[in-house]
C-alpha cells in the first residue's frame, strides 16, 4: 500500500510539472505568435503591406497639403488667433477612434481588443510625446502665421538634416547614397529659398515679426525632427497598426489638453467666438467650417505620418513630408498669389529631385529583400528535402 501511495504521488507531481510545462510552452508559442504578426506586418513581401502604406500616404498627402493651405485661410481673411490655429491640430483625436474600434467590433478582422495591450510605460510616452507635440504646433501656428504659406513649407523642409542625425542617434539609422543625397538637395532647396525669401514679407508685416515667423518655422521643424525618430523607436514594441493609433490617440489629447490650456489662460475660446461673428471677414458659417475642415484635414496629416513612420522608418516619414512640401508650395502660388520666382521653382525641383532618388533606393532596396527571402524559402526547401531523402536512405 505504501508503494503504490508513492507511486500515486509520484504520478501526480509527474502531472503536474506536465501541466506547467504545457502552459509554459503555450505561453511562449504565444509571444512567438505576437512577434510573428509584428514583424509580419511590417514586411514588405506582405499582401496587405503595399495597400496600407499607399492609404497613409494619401491621408499624409491630403492632410498636408489640406491643412497648410486651410491655415493660411484663416489667417489671410483676418483670422488671428494663435492659440485656435495651435488647437485645431489636436483636437480632431475622436476621429482616430474609427481605426482603433471598427477593427474588432464592425469588421471583425482583428481577436485583439482595443487597448488591451496598453500598459503604463506606454501611457507615460504617449503622454510625454504629446506635450512635445503640442509645443510644435504652437511654433507652426506662429510661423504660419507671419510667413507665406510657400517660405514656411520650404523652410520646415529643414528638419530633415536633424531627422537624419537624430535617426542615427536614436534608432541607428543607417546612412546610405540615396538618403544622403536626397537630404542634401532638399536642405539646399531650403537655403536656395531662405536667400530669397527677404522680398516677400507680406504688406505691413514688421522685421520683428518676420523673424519671429522664420524662427518659430525652424523650431517647429527641429521638433518635428525629434519627434519622428523617437516614435520609430517606441512603435519597435508595436506589433500592430492599431496600437499605433492607441499611442497616437494619447499624443492628441496631451496636445489638445495643452492647447486648451493656453486658450483658457489667453481668453481665447471668447476670442473664438468673437471672431467668428465680428472680424472673419468671410462669415461666421465659413468661420466654423474653415475650422472643423482644419482639424479633419490635420488629423488625417498626422494619422499618415504615424503609419508611415510605422511601416517604414523615421526617415521614409520625414522624407514624404518633405517632399509634400513642394505640392504646398504650388498649392500657394495657385490659391493665394504667392510670388513664384525662378530661385524658389529651382528649390521645388530640388526637393522633387531627392525624393525622387529616394524613392528609388526604396525600391531597388524592396526588390533586394524580396530576392533574399526568395534564396532563405528555396535553401530552406532544399534542406528539408534532403533531410527527409536522409531518412528514407
Amino acid at each position: 500500500m505504501k508503494n503504490d501511495s508513492d507511486i500515486e504521488s509520484i504520478d501526480q507531481e509527474s502531472g503536474e510539472e506536465t501541466t506547467q510545462l504545457d502552459l509554459t510552452t503555450n505561453s511562449s508559442s504565444i509571444d512567438n505568435t505576437m512577434q510573428h504578426l509584428h514583424a509580419d506586418q511590417k514586411s514588405t513581401t506582405n499582401k496587405r503591406y503595399i495597400p496600407l502604406l499607399v492609404i497613409n500616404y494619401l491621408l499624409l498627402f491630403v492632410g498636408s497639403l489640406s491643412s497648410s493651405l486651410l491655415s493660411k485661410y484663416y489667417f489671410i481673411h483676418k483670422g488671428s488667433s494663435r492659440w485656435v490655429s495651435t488647437w485645431v491640430q489636436s483636437s480632431g483625436f475622436p476621429l482616430l477612434l474609427v481605426p482603433i474600434f471598427s477593427p474588432y467590433y464592425l469588421l471583425n478582422s482583428t481577436k485583439r481588443k482595443p487597448f488591451s495591450d496598453f500598459n503604463p510605460k506606454m501611457l507615460t510616452l504617449s503622454i510625454s510625446i504629446g506635450v512635445m507635440l503640442g509645443v510644435n504646433n504652437l511654433f507652426f501656428s506662429w510661423g504660419n502665421s507671419y510667413l507665406p504659406v510657400s517660405t514656411s513649407a520650404l523652410l520646415l523642409s529643414s528638419q530633415l538634416v536633424f531627422n537624419l542625425v537624430l535617426s542615427v542617434i536614436i534608432v541607428k539609422q543607417k546612412i546610405t547614397f540615396s538618403n544622403l543625397n536626397c537630404v542634401i538637395l532638399l536642405t539646399l532647396s531650403s537655403i536656395l529659398l531662405a536667400l530669397d525669401s527677404s522680398n516677400e514679407k507680406p504688406n505691413g508685416l514688421t522685421k520683428k515679426e518676420y523673424f519671429i515667423g522664420f524662427f518659430c518655422t525652424i523650431g517647429a521643424g527641429l521638433l518635428f525632427a525629434l519627434y519622428l525618430p523617437v516614435m520609430e523607436k517606441v512603435y519597435k514594441d508595436v506589433y500592430c497598426y492599431e496600437m499605433v493609433m492607441e499611442m497616437q490617440l494619447i499624443m492628441e489629447i496631451a496636445a489638445t489638453v495643452l492647447a486648451t490650456i493656453g486658450m483658457g489662460m489667453d481668453g481665447g475660446f471668447s476670442e473664438m467666438k468673437r471672431e467668428s461673428e465680428e472680424i472673419f471677414d468671410k462669415g461666421s458659417l465659413v468661420y466654423w467650417v474653415t475650422v472643423m475642415a482644419n482639424v479633419v484635414t490635420w488629423q488625417f496629416c498626422f494619422m499618415g505620418t504615424a503609419g508611415m513612420v510605422f511601416l517604414t522608418s523615421s526617415l521614409t516619414g520625414g522624407i514624404c513630408m518633405t517632399a509634400l512640401l513642394s505640392m504646398n508650395v504650388l498649392g500657394g502660388v495657385l490659391v493665394f498669389r504667392d510670388a513664384f520666382g525662378g530661385v524658389k521653382a529651382v528649390s521645388t525641383v530640388l526637393c522633387m529631385w531627392g525624393f525622387c532618388s529616394y524613392v528609388y533606393g526604396m525600391y531597388v532596396k524592396m526588390l533586394e529583400e524580396k530576392g533574399r527571402m526568395k534564396n532563405q524559402n528555396e535553401s530552406s526547401t532544399e534542406m528539408i528535402y534532403m533531410n527527409n531523402h536522409h531518412v528514407f536512405d
